[in-house]
């Protein structure tokens, strides 16, 4: 990644940011909003997890595969540690959940019906099998015989067929109803109301269902299908609009994963259950523990064995606590980045797409790329995480390897050029800080998520660089809950905010039309153009089932989402994950064939760092 040339008085601006929050840090807040479970980067195994000469550190250095020590014992419970600064939302259904804390409680208890591998294709290793029509347009999706939810009921096509139609039902009120759903055949009429039935999905026997897409695409392979079923012998009774705040989905969810749920304390914890009849074989393990631990005390909880392992290891924390004695670290490149985000427009929940508009405070481009101009990413990743979080250039992260265009520097960091490009564009100066081009003042309301001690800091030093360059930011720290409502998670922008910074965890496929089509609810800015139309429906073409040429035509858009400037990435992240040595069969991400059933001990209690 290349380093910008420091103006004198920005070094000195940002170098006192830095070391205020080197002081305090302590701890992090994991800002993703997924969209699927988590999945891997594949495995490396080294056994040392060296700093180099500066005390920066390198993802490429960690396997994300458990050493089993010992011998299992029969049985035994595990603690896993949510972390998080505030509780989980609670809504633990794959077909309504938005926020990542959400997921974390759901993947003990439901799963996919099918699997992924390293690469990110489908396999047919999971609870249901699939074959493709000779067109690419037909999948067909057979379940096992025993896969069972946790009451006993077989899990059906007919199951499936049921959550496509909620999904596509206008009374829903989750976030999956996108492109993925659209381009079945049959889909938008049911949508409209014109149609009683999913003229593209047919449900061939009791565990045998085909669904039909207008177009073969590359993504359908890799995480297009949507494959989570939704009980109808549970919800085929109520309103669309009443079930994702229903019992069966706050209280008393069901599943067909390895574990059940036993008890839910609101936010804070989940008891779970073996599931004697799961379709894998019963789990090693008798019961599982969830609780959300604060970022702040972590540690503490790591090293006394208060819990056995966490869902995501903050960090800025790393360096002082590398050398944990009880513990094993995980580590992947994660499937997600920071970015900045810019408010261009609103969305338009009637018509499901965006409405950009064109007189947003924040529509200038060179507005936008002078901020990105002024932030120094590559030191950001070094001062505040030690290297484990690192420069951030595209909206396609290396978690893609293919299809990351690495030859690609972003935008580097420069305030001298940044502060050329407000005056070319008319943003002058007029005292301590610019005007708009029409001379009316300009104040620019940033939103940024609380979290652990690096959280506030790290936001203020964003607001340093920006004054840096004269632009007037006010921050504003909201909750993470709050903060997804106010960007627009159920659809309705808060007015107030013009600049936020969240994160992504990005999806198994590397389409981005999830986060940046038209369509997409989860496109935040609300930016829409016809080129970046065309670019994304270009990398879901029929040429796009050339690898070179879809990796051509994502290099393109990346190089375009650079230009316009919606957004601008700030961080890729390393995902670190700390587990209790006597923790045995366990891994992070997809593709290690290793799952969570066959996850075991080797002694009763957890190990405690001496």
């Amino acid at each position: 990644m290349k380093k910008g040339l420091f103006s004198r008085g920005i070094f000195f601006t940002m170098m006192l940011v830095f070391v205020l929050v080197l002081a305090a840090c302590s701890s992090e807040k994991e800002e993703a909003t997924p969209t699927t479970p988590p999945a891997n980067s594949g495995e490396v195994k080294n056994e040392e997890k060296p700093a180099n000469e500066e005390g920066i550190y390198n993802i490429k250095d960690f396997s994300n595969v458990k050493t089993n020590e010992g011998t299992a014992i029969e049985g035994g419970s595990i603690t896993f540690g949510l972390v998080s600064d505030t509780a989980f939302e609670g809504t633990l259904n794959y077909n309504f959940y938005s926020g990542n804390p959400d997921s974390q409680v759901l993947q003990w208890f439901d799963e996919g019906l099918l699997t992924w591998d390293a690469n990110y294709v489908y396999t047919n290793d999971g609870a249901a099998t699939y074959e493709t029509s000779e067109d690419g347009k037909t999948f067909t999706l057979t379940i096992r015989d025993n896969v069972n939810w946790h009451d006993g009921k077989p899990v059906t096509a007919e199951d499936l067929q049921f959550a496509y139609e909620v999904i596509g039902s206008k009374g829903y009120d989750g976030p999956r109803y996108d492109s993925n759903f659209t381009s079945i055949v049959g889909m938008e009429e049911f949508h409209a109301g014109k149609a009683k039935t999913i003229s593209g999905i047919k449900v061939l026997s009791d565990k045998k269902i085909s669904i039909t897409y207008k177009e073969a695409t590359p993504s359908l392979l890799t995480g297009g299908v949507w494959t989570y079923p939704l009980a109808k012998h549970i919800f085929g009774d109520m309103d669309v609009a009443d079930m994702s705040s229903s019992k069966a989905v706050r209280e008393k969810p069901i599943g067909f994963g390895p574990f059940k749920v036993e008890s839910i304390v609101p936010g804070e914890s989940v008891v779970y259950t073996k599931n004697e009849d799961y379709w894998r074989g019963a789990p090693k393990l008798d019961k599982v523990t969830l609780k959300v631990i604060s970022p702040t005390t972590v540690v503490q909880e790591l090293k006394s064995g208060g819990v056995d392992m966490v869902d995501s290891f903050p960090t800025d924390q790393y360096k002082d606590n590398a050398d944990m004695s009880n513990v094993e670290y995980l580590g992947m490149i994660d499937r997600a980045y920071t970015y900045i985000g810019f408010k261009l427009g609103t969305w338009d929940a009637e018509n499901g797409k965006v409405v950009t508009n064109p007189d947003a405070k924040m529509a200038d481009k060179n507005l936008r790329k002078a901020m990105w101009l002024a932030v120094d990413n590559d030191q950001v990743g070094k001062r505040f995480y030690n290297g484990l979080r690192w420069n951030a250039t595209t909206l396609i992260p290396p978690s893609h390897p293919e299809f990351h265009d690495a030859s690609n520097p972003g935008v580097t960091y420069d305030p001298e050029a940044a502060k050329k490009l407000l005056d070319e564009a008319g943003y002058k100066m007029n005292g301590e800080f610019r005007t708009n081009p029409d001379g009316s003042p300009l104040e620019i309301n940033f939103i940024s998520m609380t979290g652990g001690d690096t959280a506030e800091p790290l936001a203020r030093y964003y607001v340093q660089s920006w004054a840096a360059i004269g632009l007037k930011v006010n921050l504003e720290m909201v909750e993470f809950n709050n903060f997804y409502d106010r960007v627009g998670n159920t659809g309705k922008d808060d007015p107030t905010v013009d600049v936020y910074q969240a994160a992504w965890s990005v999806g198994i496929d590397v389409d981005p039309s999830g986060l940046y089509g038209r369509d997409a609810l989860y496109n935040f800015p609300r930016w829409s153009s016809e080129e970046n139309d065309k670019l994304l429906a270009q990398g879901l073409s029929a040429e796009a089932f050339d690898v070179e040429k879809r990796k051509e035509i994502y290099k393109q858009w990346q190089e375009y989402m650079i230009e316009e400037v919606p957004v601008f990435p700030t961080l890729y992240r390393a995902e670190l994950s700390p587990v209790n040595k006597r923790v045995m069969n366990y891994a992070i991400g997809d593709g290690t064939g290793v799952y969570l059933s066959d996850l075991a001990v080797n002694a009763d209690k957890p190990a405690v760092a001496q």
